[in-house]
C-alpha cells in the first residue's frame, strides 16, 4: 500500500532591523526601546521605574519649594517696610549700636546707613506723587518722597529682585521690624580677608526660609536633569542592544547543538530517527 507524503519548504525572508524605532520608541517613553529588543525584564523596568520616580520627585519637590516661597514672602511682607528701612537709614538705630563688646563706628555703620547704595528696589507711585515723578521710580529717590513712605501712594514692587535684595545686602537690613534694637554681626572669613555680615533675628529667619525654598527648587531641577538622562540612556542602550543582536543574528558567535527524536505515526513506537543539530 502507497503512503502519501508531502513536503513542505518554508521560506525565511530576511528581516530588516531598523535600530531607529527602539531608539525613538525609547526617547519618547524609556523601558519602551528595551521592551521592544525582548530584553531582560528588569532592564525595562528599571528605565521605566526610574521615569515615574523622577516625574513624581520632581513634582514633590516643586510643590514644597513653591509652599515655602510662598511662606518666606508673606515673612517678608510681614516684617519689611520701607518706611522702617529709610528712618533706619537716616537716624540710626534707635537702640544698641555696639556687639560682642565691640562699638560700631562709622565706617563699619556706613553698610546700612545709605539708601544711595549699589543695590536698589524700584517703587511704585499713585495718585499726585505719580502725576509729579512718575508712575515708577527707584529707591535712590526715597529723600524726595519720604514724607509719603507710610501711605498708599508708595508701594514697594515686590518682585524677584526685592526677595533677593532684603535677604542678601546690607544695604536694606534696616527695613526689618526688628533692626532697630536686635541688629548685629557676624563675621565671614573669605581667603585673605575678613567679611562682616548685618543681621537681625528676622533677617536671618528670612534668609534660613529662602535657602529651604531654594533646596527644594534645586532637587526639582535634579529630578528634571535625571528625567532627561533617563530618556537618553534608555535610547541609547535600546540601539546599541538592538545592534549587538543583529550582529549575534548574522555571525553568530556560539555553537549550539540539539539531539531529538523525529516522529513517526506509521511506527508502533512513535519514533521516526534521531536528528542532531549543530547551530553556529
Amino acid at each position: 500500500m502507497a503512503q502519501d507524503s508531502s513536503s513542505v519548504v518554508i521560506i525565511e525572508e530576511p528581516s530588516i532591523n531598523y535600530p531607529g524605532k527602539p531608539l525613538i520608541m525609547s526617547l519618547v517613553l524609556p523601558g519602551a526601546g528595551q521592551y521592544y529588543n525582548k530584553s531582560p525584564m528588569w532592564k525595562t523596568a528599571s528605565f521605566l521605574g526610574l521615569e515615574l520616580g523622577s516625574i513624581v520627585a520632581w513634582n514633590h519637590f516643586n510643590k514644597k519649594a513653591n509652599t515655602l516661597r510662598d511662606e518666606y514672602q508673606g515673612f517678608a511682607d510681614s516684617n519689611w517696610d520701607i518706611d522702617t528701612w529709610y528712618n533706619f537709614t537716616v537716624y540710626g538705630p534707635t537702640g544698641k549700636i555696639e556687639h560682642n563688646d565691640r562699638q560700631w563706628t562709622e565706617n563699619d555703620f556706613r553698610a546700612m546707613s545709605n539708601y544711595e547704595g549699589t543695590h536698589h528696589l524700584l517703587l511704585h507711585l499713585s495718585g499726585d506723587l505719580a502725576a509729579q515723578y512718575g508712575e515708577f521710580i527707584t529707591s535712590d529717590s526715597l529723600g524726595m518722597i519720604s514724607g509719603y513712605l507710610d501711605s498708599d501712594l508708595v508701594n514697594v514692587v515686590r518682585d524677584r529682585h526685592f526677595y533677593e535684595n532684603i535677604g542678601k545686602y546690607d544695604q536694606f537690613v534696616g527695613g526689618w521690624s526688628d533692626a532697630n534694637t536686635d541688629w548685629y554681626w557676624e563675621e565671614k572669613q573669605l581667603e585673605d580677608s575678613t567679611e562682616i555680615v548685618i543681621k537681625t533675628p528676622f533677617k536671618a529667619d528670612y534668609i534660613d526660609q529662602r535657602f529651604n525654598s531654594n533646596k527644594m527648587l534645586d532637587r526639582a531641577k535634579f529630578s528634571i536633569t535625571a528625567l532627561l538622562f533617563n530618556h537618553v540612556i534608555s535610547g541609547l542602550e535600546a540601539v546599541l542592544t538592538n545592534q549587538k543582536q543583529s550582529r549575534e543574528k548574522l555571525n553568530p558567535t556560539t555553537i549550539e547543538t540539539d539531539v531529538s527524536l523525529l516522529y513517526n505515526p506509521y511506527n508502533p513506537g512513535g519514533v521516526g530517527g534521531v536528528a542532531f543539530t549543530i547551530s553556529f
